[in-house]
């Protein structure tokens, strides 16, 4: 295979200025794609239970994730995004597609990520604050997880059509899932649609030559993890260790390959 098996391929990788997202964006530009990724800068709380490190990742731009991109030889285009805004996906795809080409592979990664909960609670089990289930902590994770990951899913299928393509791919990251996430509710239910939605594309878009796969990756160091949840891993029976974002990087860079033509409509878990 060769060295840069995406020369020639433009991806869209939402969510993507820290963590698995900028690290997924590194991954594709070394096979050779040119990477969009989409941003939004948040104002964490200043009473939040998560590192102040974390907070800052949070606010920062996407600058150094062009530079990684550049930095392998590819181009890289930041678009700061709310994927609230459900007329946002097409204008991201207008936009990328006028700077870089056409979309062919889409990493939906971008979350909302709002603690939500039944249980009148005032954090979990690793000290962190969540919040009674509402109609505002619904919408707030849907419209991103869910709707907007749907809605890029749609626009990368039509456009793909409309051009007569026949190659393309998508990858959803998840977390938790159909079995229900205590203490992260909506969170959960939002990533289980996500995961019907990309289902339902490996389907339905397979004759259009796309790919469609699901990535649940371990516990993760983005910037959030704590001694308590380190203690929790090494602990755990379902849990082996925790991953850095460009190992989980590297499986998603690799389902966007020629390689993994015949892997689609799959939840991958990773451990």
């Amino acid at each position: 295979m060769s060295d840069q098996p995406l020369s020639g391929r433009t991806a869209l990788v939402t969510g993507a200025n820290h963590g698995i997202g900028a690290a997924t964006a590194a991954a594709l530009a070394t096979l050779g794609a040119d990477v969009a990724i989409t941003y939004l800068r948040l104002e964490v709380d200043d009473d939040s239970s998560r590192p102040a490190d974390y907070a800052r990742m949070r606010r920062a731009n996407a600058d150094s994730v062009i530079a990684r991109v550049e930095s392998v030889g590819g181009q890289c285009l930041a678009l700061e995004a709310d994927l609230v805004d459900p007329a946002v996906p097409a204008v991201l795809f207008d936009e990328v597609e006028a700077t870089l080409g056409p979309v062919s592979i889409l990493v939906n990664n971008a979350s909302a990520w709002r603690q939500d909960t039944f249980a009148p609670d005032t954090g979990d089990r690793f000290h962190r604050r969540t919040e009674l289930m509402s109609a505002a902590s619904f919408d707030a994770q849907f419209l991103v997880d869910a709707r907007a990951s749907a809605l890029l899913i749609a626009e990368l299928a039509h456009r793909h059509r409309d051009r007569g393509d026949t190659w393309g791919r998508i990858v959803s990251l998840t977390s938790g899932g159909p079995n229900g996430f205590p203490g992260e509710a909506s969170y959960g239910a939002a990533k289980a649609a996500l995961e019907n939605y990309t289902m339902t594309a490996a389907i339905e878009l397979a004759s259009a030559g796309i790919t469609a796969n699901v990535v649940h990756p371990p516990v993760t160091d983005t910037g959030w993890i704590t001694d308590a949840i380190r203690q929790f891993v090494a602990t755990s029976e379902d849990h082996v260790h925790v991953a850095e974002p460009a190992e989980v990087a590297e499986v998603i860079a690799w389902l966007c390959t020629d390689a993994a033509a015949l892997v689609s409509g799959n939840v991958l878990r990773l451990r």
